[in-house]
This record gives structure tokens, sequence and C-alpha cells, in this order.
């Protein structure tokens, strides 16, 4: 199982901040004082936002492989422009990421390989990681503790490196210490558990 070094961002300018914003809500962000750092033009915007983020800040990593590092929150923008999230300025919600868009995204500005992908197997994923050097994976955001049993698969996106037919290494954006955050190592059949079975293949073009 092997991949090249790829740089480690959390969706938070201050990894630290996961613990704070689960015991308190999205408000404990307002106290990140790397804020700034994310793009964002208030505090406001970026508590509003980093909550949503966990697919730029895998984008974020891909990019940074090759020297490119961007704002996550330009990263979202430009995406919404695609279609990739959709804000409801009524109440203020997000809704996103939302792949094909996504893909088209990524493959127009960055020309980046990309490929949604549903129904896969966990077996399959040394195989797909032999063919693409990239997978967005759809998991419960759970997965920081993967000793607890989740309460149901998706809603959170980690990136995957590597794989072998008996472990996976992946990224978490939203890891809440060292070890549950960059290279994290599971078993299959523990990353299964939380694994929606669905995500983006996504690599360079040469």
């Amino acid at each position: 199982m092997q991949s090249k070094e790829v740089p480690y961002f959390s969706q938070w300018e201050s990894p630290g901040m996961t613990l704070p914003l689960m015991a308190e809500g999205p408000s404990a962000l307002y106290r990140d004082p790397l804020w700034r750092n994310s793009g964002a033009e208030t505090v406001e915007d970026y508590a509003r936002w980093a909550v949503n983020v966990c697919g730029m800040a895998c984008l974020k990593m891909i990019l940074a492989v090759r020297g490119e590092i961007h704002p996550t929150l330009d990263l979202a923008r430009a995406c919404t422009a695609y279609g990739g999230y959709v804000v409801n300025e009524a109440d203020g919600s997000i809704k996103g990421l939302i792949y094909e868009p996504f893909v088209k995204f990524v493959r127009e500005r960055f020309s980046l390989s990309a490929e949604t992908m549903t129904n896969i197997d966990v077996g399959n994923l040394p195989d797909l990681l032999s063919r693409r050097r990239y997978f967005i994976a759809s998991v419960h955001p759970g997965i920081r503790r993967p000793d607890e049993e989740p309460p149901s698969k998706g809603g959170h996106l980690v990136l995957v490196t590597a794989a072998s037919p008996s472990e996976i290494r992946f990224h978490n954006p939203s890891g809440h210490d060292r070890q549950s955050r960059a290279n994290v190592t599971l078993p299959l059949a523990s990353f299964d558990r939380f694994f929606a079975r669905r995500g983006i293949a996504v690599d360079f073009q040469y």
C-alpha cells in the first residue's frame, strides 16, 4: 500500500476546533483565530461554510500535491458557481457537496480527471486505488472514533490515498486529534461500517 505523501488540511483553519464544534455547534468556530485564512469575508461566513466544506478540504489536499494552495472558501465559492453547492439565501443553509457539478468543476478549473462512483464494495477499493490516485469517500463523520458504532453511513467526506486487501489509509478533514486526522489507517472491514459505498475517484491528467 503506497501513495505519494499528501499534505493534510482540516476543513477548519485551526484543526483543533473539532471537539469545541461538537460540543457547542458552529458558533464555536467564531473563536478560530485563523478563520481569515479560509478566504471568508466575515467570521460568520466562515462558520456557516466550514461545516460544509469537507469535500473542498479533500480537493485542497489533492491540489497541494502539485504545489497549489487555495483558500478553502475560494474553492467552495468557485464550486458553487458550478452547482456543487446550493445556498438558500432565505435561511442561510447550504446543500452539498453535489458530486456531478463537482466533477465538472475540477475537470474544467484544475484539469483533474474525476468520476462519480456508486455501489462500490469496500473490497474493490484496493483495485480502484491502483487505477486512480485518490478517492473522496462518503463516510459517517463518526469515523474519527472507529471503535464506536455509527448510527448510519455517509454524510462526510474523507480523502482515501491508499488501500490494500487488508487496510485503507485516508486523511479526515474533521479528525479531532493527530491520530484521527492524517494518514489514518483502518482495516477495510472497519472502514466499511462507516462507508456509504459512494464517492469520487480523482486523478491528475498528464
